[in-house]
């Protein structure tokens, strides 16, 4: 199972050539709601989740941690974020210092359940609107959103090898994430993605059906990354997308999803450079720029 189902013939002869793929016969681009759509509502919550869902994204981005109680949540940070979120022993001003450092893995989900990460509008983000009294989700109450629809899963393992304190081992890890897809059962419409190849590695021993996605941030070849990560396929920074680089995945069977991706000028140049999918923050424009020119 790859990152797109509809490739059609000729993408990867067209990209090899360096054509633009700007139609329909070309490619379908898939969009990955990033944190559900961060721009609009708070991040990796329920409300940021369905709003991308009632959009009309293929995939929901989210982040996952791990509680006190071996509890899956949902959250980008290992840590509880005061510019989002509120809550016991945090400074009602974010720019307070110091603001005591309060790891997710330090709570029980009781614990967790006493922050508010949905009433602060994320100051990046104007369009966003808050949503008072949202917490953070559960791994299980956001797979219980694919219920009755299509919506797919990039799940992405917060885990550090620096800091082994904030997670679970890499294979208990992987192994909550899969015991929650297989009974809510979407073992066919989840991805597992990480900047760290561990949590990737044991889940091909886990499920190799599971589809392994290395997270790049930094210029490194690709096939290396390919290698080390056991990965099926790549999502890089946008700014590391060549139509070459695109050209030799393709040519190796590997799809490639770049991040994160808000600008219509650079949504033209990685659909011309033949991209799978695009992650961004804000999918709906990018849906409607996408169906303007024929590729949705």
């Amino acid at each position: 199972m790859m990152l797109t189902r509809r490739l059609f013939t000729g993408l990867t002869a067209a990209a090899a050539a360096g054509l633009p793929l700007m139609s329909a016969e070309a490619q379908r681009i898939l969009v990955h709601g990033h944190r559900g759509a961060r721009a609009r509502r708070p991040e990796n919550t329920i409300p940021a989740f369905r709003y991308a869902i009632e959009q009309g994204v293929d995939f929901l981005e989210l982040d996952v941690a791990v509680t006190k109680d071996g509890v899956a949540v949902v959250s980008h940070d290992p840590h509880i974020n005061p510019v989002i979120c509120s809550g016991p022993g945090v400074s009602p001003d974010p720019k307070a210092d110091p603001t005591p450092v309060i790891a997710i893995h330090d709570l029980t989900l009781t614990q967790l359940r006493e922050y508010d990460c949905g009433a602060k509008q994320n100051p990046l983000f104007p369009t966003q609107m808050p949503v008072p009294g949202t917490h953070v989700p559960t791994l299980d109450e956001v797979f219980a959103l694919g219920k009755g629809n299509a919506v797919r899963f990039n799940v992405e393992t917060k885990i550090f090898a620096d800091h082994p304190e904030l997670t679970p081992g890499p294979e208990p890890f992987t192994q909550m994430i899969l015991d929650l897809a297989r009974r809510h059962d979407l073992t066919r419409r989840v991805i597992l993605q990480s900047f760290d190849p561990r949590t990737l590695v044991a889940m091909k021993k886990l499920d190799p059906s599971i589809p392994r996605v290395a997270l790049i941030e930094t210029d490194r070849p690709w096939d290396e990354v390919a290698r080390e990560f056991v990965a099926n396929d790549i999502s890089p920074d946008y700014h590391l997308v060549t139509k070459e680089r695109v050209a030799w995945a393709h040519q190796n069977g590997i799809q490639v999803v770049p991040w994160t991706v808000n600008k219509p000028e650079d949504w033209a140049r990685l659909v011309d450079a033949g991209v799978d999918g695009i992650i961004s923050d804000d999918p709906a424009p990018l849906i409607a720029w996408l169906k303007s020119r024929g590729l949705r």
